[in-house]
């Protein structure tokens, strides 16, 4: 155990080096001013936060991703296949509801709406979502038109939504399907899917386990188009407090709050498992403990990560933002792209869908490819996001555009490099994003002379940019894939032909 926490440790310490390096590095040059107490917090969360992540990367491989797997395969085998939906749907709706990802987003929106309101809706929207995901690997429907069916009812609803007159809410809408997949809920659904689609078996079983992640990203964009649709009255929205002197202050409700929430988030998914384990699954007693084993890391880890990012990164990430805007807007947008190509690097579920990717696979899709493919795409997304907030045009530019030719492309590529395009979609808009590159995109628009309503339309969107690149970044691997292919083929072709030749001249 010692030993694979070390291991653990030394990969989170190379991912979240970089973005620690960069900053650091900024707050030293005239760009960017940081008090000593603040330089000081962000050093000291920024060890927290490798700390976290180590910690919540072994309690993953130790308990969540065995959990999701057990489940799938458990009720799967059962036959009783109502009773599997619909412990996916209160098991996506509750989960949700508790997802720590999904809170930020909900407390920096909760002037404008109700977040009670709005992580319900949102919850609600992932249990559907993932009872359609889990029919998709029973009836062994085509990802591809399933997503293309839904894209085109989400953009309908959008259609609607500009005609009403409430274009503002475009944006969270967009954004909350991104942070609905955090670290809590990938591992376990992503294993579900998995323990699900081996069971099931057949000859594409693990590329059928992918894609829930995707589906479940859509059902909170609707979700909360349709609220928005039923809301009245007039947006208010108000600028939160980013300061390190308040984080401090608050550090105790900070911790307390963030521990509530994690224990929410997993005691839920251990309730249903101990149901499950007592009436289904009966594991063994060993297996047992090292879940148990696996949730205390995880806890331990998601806790200490959360008010990492909440104490120093959170505030932080606005005063960056706001004053490199003051700066340069040209270098902002350069900034944008070297934090995104690194930032990704340090969001935990990032890491479990690399290696469940990578071993699933069997090395077809390679953890480096994953991760460069990743960076870029998180790196263009932020850089874009900047672009729009200093230009001040709507973000289905770029929304509309950029699902056209995702889900063009996934008529061309393997089926698996689609699923997992749209499951990293999800994945890399975790809560790093959400508490350090939505508050970067906020203080930045603050400073470009936004008032509150441009913060919400023009700051507003990074989140769901962020998880909208990759998917055609990895697709665009797989085009890759598929070319090279070809050209592979056509070669061993062109030497069967001459070889042939030169046995029809020598016998001549």
């Amino acid at each position: 155990m010692g030993k694979a926490l070390l291991k653990k440790l030394k990969e989170s310490l190379i991912s979240v080096l970089p973005v620690t390096v960069i900053v650091l590095i900024i707050s030293f040059t005239p760009i960017c001013d940081l008090s000593v107490k603040e330089t000081v917090a962000f050093s000291v969360s920024a060890v927290f936060l490798v700390l976290g992540i180590g910690l919540f990367n072994l309690g993953a491989d130790l308990a969540m991703t065995p959990m999701g797997e057990h489940v799938g395969s458990g009720l799967t085998k059962s036959k009783k296949i109502t009773v599997l939906l619909s412990v996916c749907f209160f098991m996506g709706l509750l989960i949700t509801v508790a997802e720590p990802d999904l809170s930020v987003l909900a407390e920096q929106v909760s002037t404008v709406m109700n977040s009670t309101v709005l992580i319900v809706t949102v919850g609600v929207g992932v249990g559907l979502f993932l009872v359609v995901a889990v029919l998709k690997i029973i009836l062994r429907i085509n990802l591809s038109q399933l997503l293309m069916f839904f894209y085109m009812a989400l953009f309908a609803l959008c259609a609607i939504l500009i005609e009403c007159g409430k274009m503002q809410f475009l944006p969270l809408s967009f954004d909350s399907g991104g942070v609905t997949t955090g670290p809590v809920t990938v591992p376990f659904i992503m294993a579900l899917g998995v323990g699900i689609a081996t069971t099931i078996g057949g000859r594409n079983a693990s590329e059928n386990s992918f894609g829930l992640v995707a589906l479940c990203s859509i059902g909170p964009m609707i979700a909360v188009m349709a609220l928005a649709l039923t809301s009245s009255g007039t947006i208010d929205y108000e600028l939160a407090d980013y300061s390190v002197e308040s984080a401090l202050n608050g550090f105790g409700h900070i911790l307390l709050e963030h521990s509530l929430d994690v224990l929410k988030a997993l005691g839920l998914i251990v309730l249903f498992f101990i149901v499950l384990q007592l009436a289904v699954l009966k594991l063994p007693k060993k297996k047992i403990i090292q879940i148990a084993i696996g949730i205390l890391y995880t806890f331990t880890g998601l806790v200490i990560f959360l008010v990492a990012v909440t104490v120093g990164f959170m505030p932080i990430g606005f005063k960056l933002g706001q004053q490199v805007a003051e700066y340069n807007q040209a270098l902002l947008a350069v900034f944008g792209f070297i934090l995104g190509l690194v930032v990704v690097l340090a969001e935990p579920a990032v890491h479990v869908l690399n290696k469940q990717v990578e071993e699933i696979t069997g090395g077809g899709v390679k953890k480096i490819e994953m991760l460069i493919a990743l960076s870029l795409a998180v790196g263009v997304s932020i850089a874009l996001s900047i672009i729009r907030m200093i230009f001040g045009f709507s973000l289905l530019y770029y929304l509309i555009p950029g699902y056209i030719i995702s889900l063009g492309l996934s008529f061309f590529v393997p089926k698996i490099y689609t699923a997992i395009a749209f499951d990293s979609g999800g994945v890399a808009s975790g809560p790093l994003t959400s508490s350090f590159i939505l508050p970067l995109a906020i203080g930045a628009c603050a400073a470009l002379g936004g008032g509150t309503q441009n913060i919400l339309t023009d700051a507003f969107g990074v989140v769901a940019m962020v998880a909208m690149t990759p998917l055609i970044t990895i697709q665009a691997l797989g085009f890759k894939a598929v070319i090279s292919s070809k050209v592979r083929q056509k070669i061993a072709m062109k030497r069967i032909l001459s070889a042939d030749d030169e046995q029809i001249i020598y016998f001549k």
